[in-house]
């Protein structure tokens, strides 16, 4: 399974330079990158602690701190997906910033 993923994997970083030599044209690319990367990295984050407040609500066993620990960590995972939607966006707001 972990092999398949490799495999499968599209690395961010592997983006081909741009053709030509303009330095707006390079920053956008950059901030492109950056935009692909830092909302992969937050979908990512997100996703494991929503995967944690799952299992924490399953084994919970009807302990109330367990599972008003597993609703925290839901909300967290909530914050998480709702940054990495906005990352673009904050990200468009710098490109603007810089007259890219």
């Amino acid at each position: 399974m972990a092999a398949t993923l490799v495999v499968l994997a599209d690395p961010v970083w592997a983006a081909p330079p741009p053709a030509d030599t303009d330095p707006t044209a390079q920053i956008n690319a950059i901030i492109g990158n950056i935009t692909r990367w830092v909302t992969g990295m937050l979908f990512g984050v997100a996703t494991l602690f929503l995967t944690i407040s799952g299992a924490r609500r399953l084994t919970a066993g009807g302990d109330p701190t367990q599972i008003e620990r597993a609703g925290r960590e839901f909300k967290n995972a909530l914050i998480g997906y709702a940054l990495a939607l906005l990352a673009p966006v904050a990200l468009g707001i710098v490109r603007s910033w810089l007259g890219a």
